[in-house]
């Protein structure tokens, strides 16, 4: 199977606050999100073959989670040889005010 660039779709709030809610009952006082600026992000998506991006979950030197990001192609294979993101902004403390996703109303 390849990659087209329109997988995934838009996702309605309220199952996202759900899915979310759950989470954070199964993980106090863990991290719940992380941030990525849009150039490091428009970065990785201009690059030649790229569709996608794929995320991989990881653990840093400290022990603290994250998120890695790279480009994938059509074939379905990481661009790891092209621009990796990593050190995102964890949430928290960068949660922003506070909305169904983060825990808030």
């Amino acid at each position: 199977m390849a990659f087209t660039g329109d997988e995934a779709e838009e996702f309605p709030i309220e199952t996202a606050a759900k899915w979310t809610a759950t989470y954070r009952a199964n993980n106090p006082n863990k991290t719940t999100g992380h941030f990525f600026g849009q150039k490091i992000v428009q970065r990785i998506l201009a690059q030649e073959g790229c569709v996608g991006i794929r995320c991989y979950y990881a653990t840093d030197d400290q022990g603290k989670p994250q998120l890695i990001m790279v480009g994938t192609d059509a074939h379905e294979n990481d661009l790891h040889n092209g621009i990796i993101a990593e050190v995102s902004r964890p949430c928290p403390p960068f949660c922003g005010t506070s909305n169904p996703l983060n825990g808030g109303n």
